[in-house]
């Protein structure tokens, strides 16, 4: 934000190609690879989001008075509430039941990627503070005037969401479940935290699928090939149909992926008898590696567990990084090593006695969501020092 009083201004592009990806990307920053220029462009280029997908780019930027980009702010017009992993489905039917209509709503988010990282994405400066406020703001107005009934901003980091608090956006509390990285030097040295038990129990998992035959290893950059982004949408295409969900990335997009991104890649591949059966797809950032989505051609015992938890947390260690964050849900983490953590959204609705309604859900919702974090961390699978 320049001193000064100088000009700026906020405006609405239709697509991350609007902005160029230097500068972009010179307010999302290095760490988190789903808010980059390209991620975003392989999801609007692959068609991925577009209008038929109800993702409808409508992305957020501030400018200064020669056109520099200040922020940005990935956002979306929705007319559903798929691929968010924030479930405001309930509020919807709430809404409606009321006589209003909840959609379209405003989204800023990164489609189909639970992954907490910055969401407000401003340049670097002694005016960032300033300009992450304006930002703030220009997203409410927006909101107002078109005429959408709500704005939610999902996974936002901590201290975005205790912003966005203070700009009177409402909190919801979620949670997800992370490996942290304690300097182990191997696995072995990462299981010899653990209680016996649970050693035990990840070192015969990892033994069953060693001895069933299925082959695994990891892919970056140029290792990986057009037979393998085939066959992992094949596996991705495959584990969707079986569980009732639904295949929100298209295979244009993993092409998209592997032409631009490929080196922030790490592809886990499952082979038996020279077939590929399964994979795992990671993003790595620079202190995290990210899984995202995995695929199988059928059922193999505990090859889930080695291909998306164990083989991330082998990366993580070889490649010093702090920590792995396997995606939404699943509480079957913990006695993996994967402990829980909060995770935050911020919520604006246009009309406010709906907004008081859902203040007081998120009152008694986020007391809930602290309780049974506590309760879960008290099953960690790490051992306890002996009291003094």
């Amino acid at each position: 934000m320049p001193d000064g009083g100088d000009a700026i201004s906020i405006r609405v592009v239709e697509g991350v190609d609007a902005v160029g990806a230097g500068a972009w990307d010179a307010c999302a920053g290095p760490d988190n690879p789903f808010v980059g220029h390209a991620f975003l462009k392989a999801l609007e280029d692959s068609s991925s989001v577009g209008a038929e997908a109800g993702w409808l780019p409508r992305h957020l930027v501030m400018e200064d008075s020669a056109g520099g980009l200040l922020a940005a702010a990935p956002m979306y017009v929705k007319g559903h509430s798929y691929g968010e992993y924030v479930f405001d489905h309930g509020w919807a039917d709430a809404y409606e039941r009321a006589g209003g209509r909840y959609y379209p709503k405003l989204q800023v988010a990164v489609p189909f990627t639970p992954v907490p990282g910055p969401r407000l994405l401003v340049r670097p400066g002694p005016g960032a503070e300033r300009s992450r406020e304006i930002l703030i703001a220009g997203m409410v107005e927006t909101a107002r005037r078109l005429g959408v009934s709500s704005l939610h901003v999902t996974f936002p980091t901590e201290a975005e969401a205790r912003v966005l608090e203070a700009a009177g956006l409402m909190l919801r509390r979620g949670q997800q479940f992370h490996w942290h990285n304690q300097g182990y030097e191997s696995f072995d040295d990462f299981l010899a935290a653990l209680s016996s038990r649970k050693r035990k129990a990840i070192r015969k998992e990892r033994r069953q699928v060693a001895e069933s035959g299925v082959r695994l290893y990891a892919l970056s950059g140029a290792d990986i090939a057009p037979r393998h982004w085939d066959a992992f949408f094949a596996h991705y295409i495959s584990t969707s149909d079986r569980k009732w969900g639904y295949p929100y990335l298209n295979r244009e997009f993993f092409e998209c992926l592997g032409a631009s991104l490929a080196d922030k890649v790490v592809l886990v591949m499952a082979e038996d008898d020279g077939k590929l059966v399964a994979g795992a797809l990671n993003l790595r950032g620079n202190d995290a590696i990210y899984g995202r989505n995995w695929g199988c051609l059928g059922h193999y015992k505990f090859l889930h567990f080695e291909a998306c938890y164990y083989r991330a947390i082998d990366y993580a260690i070889e490649h010093k990084l702090a920590r792995v964050e396997a995606g939404a849900q699943g509480p079957h983490k913990i006695q993996r090593g994967y402990l829980p953590v909060a995770t935050w959204s911020a919520h604006w609705f246009r009309d406010q006695g709906f907004a008081d309604a859902v203040a007081d859900f998120l009152r008694r919702e986020g007391a809930a969501m602290e309780a049974e974090s506590h309760m879960l961390g008290q099953s960690s699978p790490y051992r306890r020092e002996d009291p003094c």
